[in-house]
């Protein structure tokens, strides 16, 4: 399992030991959900076939994170949904009743319609979900392994998707309040002010697999470099 010999020199750890769902638990629960959630074959997967796995809701770290960088793969079903949030605060609740906060955005952009919803591609696949779109289309076809790479640096966040990065920003600037303003969140009332706060991995009623996950706390400030 993750992390490499060579990442773990760098101070990553892993966030899923690939066999229990250690370290997790529901958003604004104690514990992880009963149902919906389930480790299989390495994998945390979301199964929205399970028992009452509508009730499951979305996932986050026990621990918080303010400058660090995740590391992990995804794969999703075929017209297929989900997301890896950040910096989320769980006094902030979605209209949904999930984590509200930025969002790396996991998705089948043929066939799930949100794709063509939002402003010039702002919830398509790796976006910062609506708000920033991705400079490229990097994602593989449902079914196949991603790997994404999310940094925060001080105001400074990347998302990285399959070894290239399609979105970067500041977390306190102009422009970004002015993408809040005409966005969903216009009404969140100190949307995206969070400096530290949980990983979650959301439930959007689809299945979804996650793999590898870890994670690296870095000094504030300093930018991990590109690879």
């Amino acid at each position: 399992m993750v992390p490499t010999a060579l990442e773990k020199q760098q101070g990553f750890v892993a966030l899923f030991d690939g066999k229990t769902t250690k370290g997790w638990r529901g958003f604004r629960r104690k514990a992880m959900p009963r149902n919906g959630w389930k480790v299989v074959d390495g994998t945390l997967m979301h199964d929205p076939e399970g028992p009452q796995c509508d009730k499951a809701g979305d996932i986050i770290t026990n621990d918080t994170f303010e400058n660090f960088e995740l590391r992990l793969e995804w794969k999703l079903s075929p017209g297929g949904n989900s997301g890896v949030k950040y910096l989320i605060d769980e006094a902030r609740v979605s209209s949904g009743h999930g984590g509200l906060g930025f969002e790396m955005q996991i998705l089948d952009d043929d066939k799930h319609p949100d794709a063509k919803k939002g402003i010039g591609g702002n919830r398509t696949v790796g976006a910062l979900y609506d708000l920033i779109p991705p400079a490229k289309a990097m994602a593989k076809a449902p079914g196949e392994w991603n790997e994404a790479r999310l940094l925060v640096s001080g105001n400074h966040i990347e998302h990285w998707l399959n070894g290239e990065k399609v979105v970067a920003f500041e977390r306190d600037s102009q422009m970004l309040r002015a993408l809040i303003n005409t966005s969903k969140y216009k009404d969140n009332r100190g949307f995206g002010q969070s400096a530290r706060g949980h990983i979650l991995l959301q439930d959007h009623g689809d299945p979804v697999w996650y793999r590898n996950i870890r994670v690296r706390r870095l000094p504030g400030g300093k930018v991990a470099g590109g690879r």
